[in-house]
């Protein structure tokens, strides 16, 4: 009996762990706002502006990561290497434009697509969510915009579900743009 005295004398006392503090994942209406206007524009087959719009998603994104909302051509390619991929059995023919072969350094490049972002915060259209359903009878040049689009705004979605909604910087800047007139 002595010998139970004498080790529970020596035990150091276990604290239940200290809780984190847990940081709260924000959604920006702003950005599903534009993601879902380019469902929209799918849903419309108003390929050319749907393909405007996804073409910037690459440069929004990165620009969003960045403290200056500054864009490179190599980072906007990393940045398509990591976040895009073909759907599950889709053909892969048509997404080689999901990374296009010439992403020019262009800061105003990025600040249109950034003012574009910013701007859909103004429109009062009612959310019509995104149909999956497509019609079977495209021609060529639609099905590839279709798949390049399609690609981009899942890519997107992926990258600000999993990195961006986390992701201080990005957060302050969307609260930037939220607020600028």
């Amino acid at each position: 009996m002595h010998e139970q005295v004498h080790e529970t004398a020596f035990r150091t006392p276990v604290w239940p762990p200290v809780a984190e503090p847990r940081t709260v994942p924000t959604a920006s209406r702003m950005f599903a706002r534009y993601l879902n206007d380019l469902g929209q524009l799918l849903d419309e087959q108003r390929w050319e502006a749907a393909s405007r719009e996804a073409n910037d998603l690459p440069r929004i994104a990165v620009a969003l990561a960045d403290a200056h909302l500054h864009s490179s051509a190599e980072e906007i390619r990393q940045w398509c290497e990591q976040w895009v991929r073909p759907s599950a059995g889709a053909e892969t023919q048509g997404l080689e434009r999901v990374t296009p072969g010439e992403i020019t350094d262009s800061a105003s490049l990025t600040a249109r697509a950034l003012r574009r972002l910013r701007l859909r915060r103004h429109v009062r259209n009612a959310p019509r969510g995104f149909s999956p359903a497509r019609p079977e009878n495209l021609g060529a040049h639609e099905s590839a915009a279709l798949r390049s689009c399609e690609a981009l705004l899942e890519a997107a979605r992926r990258w600000y579900a999993r990195s961006a909604v986390h992701d201080p910087t990005v957060q302050a800047n969307l609260a930037r743009l939220a607020v600028l007139r």
